[in-house]
């Protein structure tokens, strides 16, 4: 489709859950709802359209051994696109990958600079390694550095200890989560464990990456301070083999791995009916792949989410949460377009029928 060429999406279009509009126009790189004066050369594309999808918590320039190069980067960023996940939050990469900013055929990413993990605590080459002292200075460096975000990792196994522990005292995380807001970046953190969640949300997190440990007394605290969830399930899938791989070294580790896996869509389900935010995320890059939104989506309902807020979490409510638009009027044509509603049926979501990105249709 040439650059002055004008897009008609035709059949039902999803601006929001219920708001479904017969029509869609891109001119300009932009939606329309009226159809434009004088248009000629028009391209139709017939289905159920919904904005771009979102992966809220994914790794771009991420390998299973810390950073990787740019062509490795671009065949993430692309596998992601290929699944109608075009609005990416990177929840940390040591890569710098602002050179994606400039290419209107990839995703747009918000980024939360690296991970921030205390020394020995994380997998080696991800993250910044520092002690409890520096935590409020590498935090404002990151937030300075990212786009609206920071990542903190919350819990990690203590090889002393032989279990999942958490990596921050609360004072020295109170002090790095105000020293955030106050830059006007927004927190969020890894954590798998139940006994690292009460300080950090008590001390102003916004949000948590995977939560596995979240409790029947933690859920409403939760609820109360209006903290979101991105429980990647698709990843939570792998603990059992995780567990295994460390059954001889750390018995505890491994049992409570496994515990917390077995309890997933219990926990999940648990927060959504108490009102917490739950949003979609794979967690991909490092030992993941790319591309996995839909069946992050589908994990969700599995957990007893209804469809429609599955999909929300991964389309208009999460581009809400996030301060991006969806197809509101003048808003960048991101979109993808399938066979069926999703609504319905969340495994369409798997099979995309097109895909639109800064107006045009990716082929």
């Amino acid at each position: 489709m040439s650059d002055h060429a004008v897009l008609q999406v035709k059949g039902r279009v999803l601006v929001g859950p219920e708001d479904v509009r017969d029509e869609l126009w891109v001119v300009g790189g932009r939606v329309c709802y009226d159809r434009p004066v004088g248009a000629r050369d028009i391209r139709t594309v017939e289905g159920w359209a919904l904005p771009g999808l979102v992966d809220a918590h994914c790794h771009v320039g991420l390998g299973a051994e810390g950073p990787v190069d740019a062509d490795t980067a671009e065949k993430q960023a692309l596998s992601d696109r290929e699944a109608g996940a075009l609005l990416l939050r990177d929840a940390g990469s040591p890569s710098d990958t602002r050179w994606i900013d400039d290419r209107d055929d990839l995703p747009r990413i918000i980024r939360a600079g690296r991970h921030i993990a205390r020394t020995r605590r994380y997998i080696r080459n991800y993250a910044w390694e520092i002690e409890p002292d520096d935590l409020v200075a590498q935090v404002a460096q990151e937030a300075r550095r990212g786009d609206g975000w920071v990542k903190l990792v919350g819990d990690w196994i203590d090889r002393d200890f032989g279990d999942l522990a958490p990596c921050w005292p609360r004072e020295a995380a109170g002090a790095a989560i105000a020293e955030a807001h106050r830059l006007g970046a927004r927190v969020t953190a890894h954590c798998f464990a139940e006994s690292s969640l009460r300080d950090l949300v008590e001390a102003g997190i916004d949000c948590i990456e995977h939560a596995t440990g979240l409790t029947d007394d933690l859920i409403p605290l939760f609820a109360e301070r209006g903290v979101a969830i991105v429980p990647t399930l698709v990843n939570i899938a792998t603990f059992p083999r995780l567990a295994a791989g460390g059954e001889t070294r750390y018995p505890s580790w491994s049992a409570h791995m496994r515990r917390l896996y077995e309890r997933r869509y219990d926990t999940v389900r648990g927060a959504y009916d108490a009102g917490v935010p739950v949003y979609v995320g794979t967690d991909a890059g490092g030992s993941l792949a790319h591309g996995l939104v839909a069946a992050e989506v589908e994990e969700l309902v599995t957990a007893g989410i209804p469809p429609v807020d599955a999909v929300s979490a991964a389309s208009w409510g999460a581009r809400t949460w996030l301060g991006r638009p969806g197809l509101e009027e003048g808003a960048p044509a991101d979109l993808v377009v399938y066979e069926g509603d999703p609504r319905a049926d969340v495994r369409v979501l798997a099979a995309p029928r097109r895909v639109v990105l800064s107006g045009r249709i990716v082929e």
